[in-house]
């Protein structure tokens, strides 16, 4: 008899959370861009990497400087995570439960000491949406799991909408509205190879490489790895790779390229090199690609598409080394501490 893995349904079912976000977060009172000395985007864990991800593309859209802070260092280091200056700062804190203690405290701290207004991303309607200018959450990406992948994608198309909103770039946000259709389509053709890849107990480690907007994706690729398969996995970004960590590429070895359109050719170069190491190489991109979109979408608001793949990778291999994906070892779907 087979066993029923929420993951899975997690995964597969992910686009109709995107589909609630795009609404949600277009729908969302957002200041403008341009009201702001500097944007902060805040979380945990794998809202940490979509913090990365997100303050990238924002910084790319608007040319305002943005950056992102894992919440635990925002809390307990503000005097070198916070600018000194007086200028108006934005936060953006992104927590699936909405009740990770360290984002609570982080932003409860930011606001008492009156440095600007707070939006919430996430999916619950829980305690930090009480404390917070702006909420944008989707119940659609709620999951029984632990190892987010429904809630994370619909979170970063709401971060996605965020940024061109407030970069004034309507052109983006019409264009989004084909992610859906594009990622059902991809999560068809990309499962036998991210099955394949996964099952494939000869290889022992993966390395997740994207630069840019990409390299927060990376980093949240490679943690679905660590927790689901408990496997060795590291991110880099692309050209990175060559200083050092490409002593581990070889047999065994799986090298994952988040390939963007305007760098491609420095970036090919880099899987080139690796592939005369004897590792394995994985190219997800929008076209010439092992995994191709194939999307029409535009570069910079269709970066969710890198992700269905590579936790649909992490699943498989979950089940191929005989663990559980819904319920990592040693591992909650919230973080509570005492601070």
């Amino acid at each position: 008899m087979s066993v029923h893995y929420f993951t899975l349904d997690e995964i597969r079912s992910q686009t109709d959370a995107w589909t609630q976000a795009l609404a949600v977060a277009t729908l969302a009172p957002l200041p403008s861009g341009t009201d702001f000395d500097q944007v902060l985007f805040t979380g945990c864990g794998s809202a940490y990497y979509l913090s990365l991800a997100a303050s990238a593309l924002y910084q790319e859209l608007t040319g305002h400087t943005a950056r992102a802070v894992p919440a635990g260092e925002l809390l307990l280091n503000p005097q070198i995570t916070l600018p000194q200056s007086t200028g108006k700062l934005l936060l953006v804190a992104v927590s699936r439960s909405g009740t990770t203690t360290e984002t609570l405290r982080a932003v409860e701290q930011f606001r008492e000491a009156g440095r600007g207004p707070v939006i919430l991303i996430g999916n619950y309607a829980a305690a930090l949406s009480e404390q917070v200018d702006v909420p944008i959450l989707m119940d659609k990406g709620r999951e029984e799991s632990v190892a987010q992948t429904r809630s994370f994608a619909s979170m970063y198309v709401a971060a996605t909408v965020l940024c061109a909103r407030m970069a004034g770039r309507f052109d983006l946000l019409d264009a989004m509205q084909a992610l859906p259709v594009a990622g059902r389509r991809l999560l068809r053709t990309c499962e036998p190879i991210a099955r394949a890849l996964g099952e494939d107990l000869n290889l022992d480690r993966y390395y997740f490489l994207g630069s840019g907007i990409r390299y927060g994706l990376a980093c949240e690729a490679s943690l679905k790895m660590k927790e689901m398969s408990m496997t060795h996995s590291e991110p880099f970004h692309i050209l990175e790779y060559r200083h050092g960590p490409k002593s581990l590429a070889g047999p065994g070895a799986l090298v994952v390229g988040l390939l963007s359109d305007k760098n491609r050719t420095h970036e090919r170069a880099v899987l080139d090199e690796i592939k005369e190491l004897d590792a394995r190489v994985l190219s997800l991109a929008e076209t010439e690609a092992d995994i191709a979109f194939e999307s029409g979408i535009p570069e910079s608001v269709r970066a969710i598409l890198y992700l269905p793949a590579l936790q649909l990778m992490a699943f498989y291999r979950s089940l191929a080394k005989g663990l559980n994906p819904d319920r990592p070892q040693n591992l909650t779907a919230v973080v509570q501490l005492t601070l």
